[in-house]
C-alpha cells in the first residue's frame, strides 16, 4: 500500500502498522485496560443518524469557525500529542506545516519533541500549548511564562492525567522512554530495520519543553516516572484558578467530562473546555465524549467554548458533534497514523480528505455554514 492508496482513517492505520515497529505502533493504537472506551468513542457516533435537508442552494460552503478567539478555516484541529519524533523523524514540524496549509490550529505538547518556539516562529496559524500540572509550582509558572514569550495563543491544561492509565500493550512490549524493551519488543524492532535506520540518521530524540527539568540522557527519568514522580495528584480547582488568573488569556481545560466540572471551569474564568477521555488511554469504562456533549453544551455552551475529541474518523462524525453544539473537534490518532506512514505528505493528505468529507457532508446536509447545523439534523436511535 502506498500513500495515494490511502483514502480513510483505516487505510492510514494499516500503512502505519506496516512501517512502525510493534511497540511504537501499539503506543499510538492502544488504550487502557480492556480498551472498551477506545471502541466506544467511535461507536458512539454510530448511534446517531443525520437528517439532511435538500434544495437549499449549497454551491458555496463556509467551513470556518472561531474557537477561543482563534479563526480556523475548518472545524477540526490537530490535538497536542506526545513523542511525535518516534513516529516520524519530522514529528511536530510535519503536523504544524500540514495544519498551516489547511488554516487550522495545532497543539504542541509539553512532551513534544520540537520546541514550541521553533514552531511558533515557523507558522502563524493558531497554536495551543498543552501542559501538565507539576508538583513544582515554580515549574508550572515557568512553563506558562515560556509559552507567553513564545507567542502561544491558547494554554491547554490536561486535567485527566494525574496518573498514567494502565496501558497493557505497552507493558507487554516494554515500551517506555528510554526504551526498556522485552524480548518480544526487541524482535518487533528487528523486523522493521528501516525505522531504526531512519531514527539514528536524523536528529537526536529530545523533549525540548522539559530538557531543563527531566534528564533523559542516561535513563534517569522515564516517561512513566515523569507521570508518577513529577505530576501532582493533589491538583485542585484552586490551583487551576490561580493558573487561569496568571495566564490572563485563552485558557482551556482538556479532560472535562461532567457538567459539574464544566460549570466550575466557567466559574474560574476558562474560555474553553475539551470533552475528552484521552482517547480511552486513561480511565477505561469512561463515557464517550460525544455521548456527554449535549448535556454539557446545554449547561455551559452559552458561556464557554465547548470542544470535544475522541473517536473521530470521518467528516460525518465532525458534523454530528457540531450539530450537538461543539464549536470544533480535535483529532489525535487521525493524524498520527498518516504521520507515521508518510510524514508531512501523509498528514496533509489526511487533513485534505477530511476537509473534503466535511464540505461534501455539509452540502448533502443542505448547510452552507457551520452555524446552520443544529439538533434538528440529528436523531438518536
Amino acid at each position: 500500500m502506498r500513500l495515494n492508496d490511502c483514502h480513510n482513517f483505516h487505510d492510514f492505520r494499516k500503512l502505519a502498522q506496516r512501517r512502525l515497529p510493534g511497540p511504537i505502533f501499539n503506543y499510538i493504537d492502544g488504550a487502557a485496560d480492556d480498551e472498551a472506551t477506545l471502541r466506544q468513542n467511535t461507536a458512539s457516533f454510530e448511534r446517531c443518524d443525520l437528517v439532511p435537508n435538500v434544495l437549499r442552494g449549497v454551491e458555496t460552503v463556509d467551513m470556518s469557525v472561531t474557537v477561543m478567539g482563534q479563526k480556523l478555516a475548518m472545524p477540526l484541529y490537530c490535538s497536542p500529542t506526545a513523542l511525535q519524533r518516534l513516529f516520524h523523524h519530522s514529528g511536530e514540524r510535519a503536523v504544524a506545516a500540514a495544519a498551516a496549509k489547511y488554516g487550522t490550529m495545532f497543539g504542541v505538547s509539553s512532551l513534544g519533541t520540537v520546541s514550541l518556539e521553533e514552531l511558533r516562529k515557523a507558522h502563524d496559524t493558531p497554536q495551543v500549548y498543552q501542559f501538565y500540572f507539576h508538583r513544582d509550582r515554580g515549574l508550572n509558572r515557568a512553563m506558562m511564562q515560556r509559552a507567553r514569550e513564545a507567542g502561544v495563543e491558547v494554554m491547554m491544561l490536561t486535567v485527566d492525567s494525574i496518573t498514567g492509565g494502565n496501558r497493557e500493550r505497552d507493558k507487554r512490549t516494554g515500551f517506555s522512554i528510554p526504551f526498556r524493551l522485552t524480548l518480544g519488543g526487541m524482535y518487533q524492532f528487528a523486523i522493521k530495520p528501516m525505522w531504526g535506520i531512519n531514527y539514528v540518521t536524523h536528529e537526536r530524540f529530545k523533549l525540548p519543553q522539559l530538557d531543563q527539568h527531566v534528564d533523559m540522557s542516561g535513563g534517569a527519568m522515564s516517561i512513566g516516572r515523569y507521570f508518577t514522580e513529577m505530576l501532582d495528584p493533589s491538583m485542585n480547582w484552586d490551583d487551576v484558578a490561580e493558573m487561569v488568573r496568571l495566564w490572563n488569556g485563552q485558557f482551556c481545560l482538556k479532560g472535562i467530562m461532567s457538567v459539574a466540572d464544566a460549570r466550575r471551569a466557567v466559574e474560574i474564568g476558562c474560555t474553553g473546555i475539551v470533552l475528552s477521555n484521552h482517547g480511552g488511554r486513561q480511565l477505561d469504562g469512561s463515557r464517550a465524549a460525544f455521548d456527554q456533549l449535549a448535556e454539557i453544551v446545554d449547561a455551559v455552551g452559552d458561556r464557554i467554548d465547548v470542544i470535544m475529541d475522541g473517536g473521530i474518523q470521518r467528516g460525518t462524525h465532525v458534523l454530528k458533534a457540531l450539530s450537538l453544539g461543539a464549536k470544533a473537534v480535535g483529532v489525535g490518532r487521525f493524524y498520527l497514523y498518516p504521520l507515521a506512514a508518510a510524514g508531512q505528505p501523509g498528514v496533509e493528505r489526511a487533513l485534505g480528505l477530511m476537509r473534503a468529507e466535511i464540505e461534501r457532508g455539509m452540502k448533502l446536509m443542505g448547510c452552507t455554514a457551520i452555524d446552520q447545523l443544529s439538533r434538528e439534523n440529528l436523531r438518536f436511535r
